[in-house]
């Protein structure tokens, strides 16, 4: 990343761009004391430790690809549990949470190592991690509404979302993320005069932080982009919410270790850190515009969210939703015994 952003500073600086500030206040989003503070930034002693950040993608990308391909794997083994539509929305939901926790490591191993992606590439890697995210998340939400669905209405499930309906459902959530993500990338593209030299640094927490320095276009794909997650939490929150008063009175509440207590919990601690990010952001956000905050501050902040906060959940949501259902843990298990046979087993002796 130090290679990236000191090309970016001195690419701005060489050019005319900052000449035409004066002319249009509308259509330049960067100022000088902006790229001064960038500047002290990148050479920076601090800056350097900033690699430190590198070790928690890569903890949670061996994580993930330990446990995620094995889950994947009996999802499309079994005949019986991938024509559940809860299945196939969790197969999903793990394929871009995989897809997601790839690329993001990768970008971040780009940047430790100082390496510049050509500017096809990064756009890409961008649009692949957006797509994969904003496709995860609209997943997430697909899941709580089939669980309200199996709750509130159980004689009339089966017909309501068979597991036909719900691979349809996922084709149109992968769609609609890409035509939403598509709308905002040219968007972003037609509008900014700096795009080009902000592709050559390809560093999702420093491109945030810009983005809060662009026009009011680029604001306003930024807290389009805010408001459509929060609803989608909203959503989620809304129907754990009523699933817990339509059932607090039937009696699978009375024991804290009971299975329902213990699945309410871990909906709302991946709830929780699907939102917390978020809610960082936003926090970062106001206290960075309102000048509260600098840049340094704002970019320590936009690197501990990206690449703890915003990464975490999606290692942990496999060992939550995965290894909580039965028939898959019952599945992995005998994977592993069977394994574990195969290698005890002597080799046949030589005739």
């Amino acid at each position: 990343m130090d290679f990236s952003v000191s090309a970016f500073v001195e690419r701005l600086n060489t050019t005319p761009y900052l000449n035409r500030e004066t002319e249009s206040n509308d259509s330049s989003p960067l100022d000088e004391a902006f790229l001064r503070d960038l500047r002290e930034w990148t050479f920076s002693p601090s800056y350097t430790n900033t690699k430190v950040f590198l070790i928690p993608p890569l903890v949670c990308f061996v994580a993930g690809i330990l446990i995620i391909p094995s889950i994947l794997f009996v999802i499309l083994s079994r005949f019986s549990i991938r024509q559940e539509t809860r299945y196939i929305l969790l197969g999903n939901a793990l394929l871009c949470d995989l897809i997601y926790i790839l690329f993001y490591t990768l970008s971040a191993v780009f940047n430790a190592a100082n390496l510049k992606l050509p500017k096809e590439t990064c756009v890409l890697l961008l649009f692949l991690l957006a797509l994969a995210y904003c496709a995860g998340l609209f997943t997430a939400a697909a899941m709580v509404l089939d669980t309200y669905i199996a709750i509130s209405f159980p004689l009339r499930y089966i017909t309501i979302l068979p597991a036909s309906r719900a691979k349809k459902v996922i084709v149109l959530l992968w769609m609609c993320s890409a035509v939403f993500l598509a709308i905002l990338f040219l968007l972003l593209w037609s509008t900014q005069n700096y795009m080009t030299y902000v592709l050559e640094m390809c560093s999702v927490p420093v491109i945030l932080v810009l983005t809060l320095n662009g026009s009011n276009a680029t604001k306003l794909c930024y807290w389009l982009t805010a408001s459509v997650i929060f609803l989608c939490l909203f959503v989620m929150l809304c129907c754990y919410a009523i699933l817990y008063f339509k059932t607090r009175k039937s009696g699978i509440w009375e024991s804290i270790s009971s299975r329902a207590s213990v699945t309410f919990l871990m909906h709302h601690t991946v709830l929780f850190f699907y939102f917390s990010p978020l809610l960082a952001f936003l926090v970062e956000s106001l206290l960075y515009i309102n000048s509260v905050i600098g840049l340094k501050t704002g970019m320590w902040v936009s690197l501990a969210i990206c690449n703890i906060l915003m990464i975490l959940p999606k290692v942990l949501f496999p060992f939550l939703y995965g290894l909580r259902y039965r028939e898959i843990s019952a599945s992995l298990k005998s994977m592993v015994r069977r394994k574990r046979l195969c290698m005890m087993s002597p080799a046949p002796s030589p005739s």
